[in-house]
């Protein structure tokens, strides 16, 4: 018995069934023929097999569709040179095939296809294609990081490269699980930095002990502006125990409550009033635990007020507010406020709360003379928007 070989002629054209050289017969092999069909010698026809991509620099981003004719499907696998397979399911009728993914970039990509004839006699094709490499890549800083705790804020966040004009196919991409089935949804917004940023934020603040999952399947999809995903992005975090610091500006106290119950009540210092000095008011949530840090106040467009090192730094915004030791402002805690727009308190009181809190914590912040409310883009002023807002702000709604 002779051995037949699967091979691709190299066509133009988008759709072409696959085909075969042929060194002699073979029972189990399929004969290509072009797309012709044979008659296998029980008087059925043989199957076709036909591939949509097919070719060369084929555009990417598009599902792979797998048809036969004369004849049905008993399998499908479509894997690049790295063995990652684009998963999919057959039609009702076993006839077609569509990958669930889409293809990316710069891939090659094999196609092997097992087919069984109406006369019964059982086959395999293999067909390939390979996509155009993307002109750009768009690339996603997202938080919070795997494998963490975090506060009961935390909203999940994902910063692009590039702009990114077809919100709507890249939000289907993104996929939220918890447990507990928290109610939430994406909303698009500007980062600080001005780049496009995807934010989701349950309804209320988390439940402490939720585990949260995100899967970003975007390896293979257009950002809309000549901006390809080449690849996938996940997360799994856990939301930790509840924790609000409670800044009240007017009475100058922070209030730090651990599961709704107040634990401490500590003296401080907000931003001075009247002028740019003053601090911002509404939810921001901590981003960052900092530590020691030189705060200088030339990068935050407050001329050369400071230029000093600060301990317990703990950030709140991307705009430079922060809560923070200020043991040189300590005649104003509980007093007056008199700092460059932070929440100053003692080093001791600083110290204690650096240790209870972590990111994702919520500090509230309300008071008369403010210079306006957190912005959703600056650090995470997610929960400065209504949730009926907020909705809206997703591209699927």
């Amino acid at each position: 018995m002779s051995h037949i070989r699967v091979c691709i002629a190299a066509v133009a054209v988008l759709v072409a069934p696959l085909s075969a050289c042929s060194q002699g017969p073979r029972p189990d092999a399929t004969p290509a023929g072009g797309g012709r069909q044979g008659v296998d010698a029980k008087g059925g026809r043989e199957t076709t097999v036909t591939v949509v991509p097919e070719g060369r620099g084929v555009r990417a981003g598009g599902p792979v569709k797998v048809t036969a004719t004369g004849g049905a499907l008993t399998s499908v696998t479509v894997a690049d040179s790295d063995g990652r397979t684009l998963t999919g399911s057959l039609s009702p009728d076993g006839t077609s095939w569509m990958s669930r993914r889409k293809s990316a970039p710069g891939t090659s990509y094999t196609v092997t296809a097992g087919t069984v004839a109406e006369g019964g006699r059982k086959s395999t094709a293999t067909s390939g294609f390979t996509t155009a490499a993307a002109d750009k890549v768009n690339k996603v800083d997202w938080r919070p990081g795997a494998a963490t705790t975090v506060g009961v804020a935390q909203p999940v966040s994902l910063v692009f490269d590039h702009p990114v004009t077809d919100r709507a196919e890249v939000e289907r991409q993104l996929k939220i699980t918890t447990t507990g089935r928290t109610e939430g949804s994406w909303a698009w917004l500007k980062d600080w930095s001005g780049r496009d940023r995807v934010d989701w934020r349950p309804k209320e603040y988390w439940k402490p002990g939720t585990r949260v999952t995100l899967q970003a399947e975007l390896n293979g999809t257009d950002s809309g502006d000549g901006g390809w995903f080449v690849r996938d992005y996940t997360t799994t975090f856990t939301i930790g125990a509840s924790r609000t610091a409670v800044v009240d500006l007017d009475r100058k106290l922070l209030t730090f409550k651990r599961d709704g119950r107040t634990v401490r009540t500590i003296p401080v210092s907000g931003g001075t009033p009247g002028g740019d000095k003053r601090s911002w008011r509404g939810t921001a949530v901590l981003m960052a635990k900092e530590g020691t840090i030189n705060m200088n106040s030339e990068t935050v467009g407050l001329g050369d007020a400071y230029d000093k090192m600060v301990d317990h730094s703990m950030r709140l915004t991307w705009s430079g507010m922060y809560a923070h030791a200020a043991p040189w402002n300590d005649r104003w805690f509980g007093r007056a406020n008199m700092s460059s727009g932070c929440i100053g308190m003692s080093k001791a009181d600083a110290a204690w709360v650096y240790d209870q809190v972590r990111p994702g914590d919520p500090f509230e912040i309300r008071g008369r003379d403010t210079k306006g409310t957190v912005a959703p883009g600056n650090g995470f002023g997610d929960w400065n928007v209504p949730w009926d807002r907020w909705q809206e702000m997703s591209a699927l709604r």
